[in-house]
């Protein structure tokens, strides 16, 4: 999903995800919930907590929204049980695509999931059909009008702190780290003042597809549909946006 214009129109972005802004949040307080079951309630001794906090501070997240969620993940009454599932399969004209959804009902997702797809053309496959055309990677996006920094410093500084790669688009800079660097390149990121439209280590396809505009509509109202699922946390694929 990085890079090949995802964002090459800062301001219809941030209209669409502040018009979604409440379900952005309860999808990311089920991310905290894991996290905190998974590693405990303290950051600072649970890698993938830290990570998500990154990630709901680059969707604006409160920091109060973000610390009741916590407290009350790690509260003794709370009895939610979320697992994590991965979904791969091809979308309309034949992208790939893979599906990150945490639940509490794996029949009632696996089927919402395999609805989305039916209805657009495309379909499940098993493990592994399509994960191999994409590599997990730390991807951070900052918006150039955020930061005083120059392109040249800040790459310096992004690669002095561990990052692989480092691009400049038309509105943003992309750096790309390793997941077990992302971490570490973030906070020295954070510790130099910049603030993240993304910040996140997720699945970056190793190839892209080019769409003609009828199948690109279609493939917008499908990660639409997809997105619009309730338990449907990430969505990554290697269409040429």
């Amino acid at each position: 999903m990085s890079g090949h214009s995802k964002w090459h129109n800062i301001a219809a972005k941030k209209g669409k995800a502040d018009a979604a802004r409440g379900k952005v949040f309860t999808k990311l307080g089920r991310e905290l919930l894991i996290a905190v079951k998974q590693g405990g309630p303290d950051p600072a001794g649970n890698s993938k907590l830290k990570d998500v906090i990154a990630k709901c501070k680059a969707a604006n997240m409160p920091n109060d929204t973000i610390n009741n969620a916590i407290k009350k993940a790690s509260g003794a009454g709370n009895e939610a049980n979320y697992e994590e599932i991965t979904y791969e399969g091809y979308g309309p004209s034949g992208v790939a695509v893979i599906v990150n959804a945490s639940t509490d009902n794996k029949n009632r997702t696996a089927a919402d999931v395999r609805h989305v797809f039916d209805k657009a053309g495309g379909n499940l496959g098993t493990t592994g059909c399509v994960s191999y055309m994409f590599e997990k990677k730390g991807v951070i996006v900052i918006e150039k009008s955020s930061t005083e920094l120059g392109e040249d410093d800040l790459m310096l500084l992004a690669i002095e702190a561990g990052a692989e790669d480092f691009s400049a688009e038309d509105e943003v800079y992309e750096i790309t780290t390793l997941p077990e660097t992302f971490s570490d390149v973030r906070e020295e990121l954070e510790k130099n003042g910049l603030t993240f439209l993304e910040a996140e280590v997720q699945m970056v396809p190793n190839t892209y597809v080019k769409l003609d505009e009828k199948d690109s509509e279609r493939m917008e109202k499908f990660l639409e549909k997809l997105d619009d699922l309730d338990d449907v946390s990430d969505v990554y694929h290697n269409w040429e946006e």
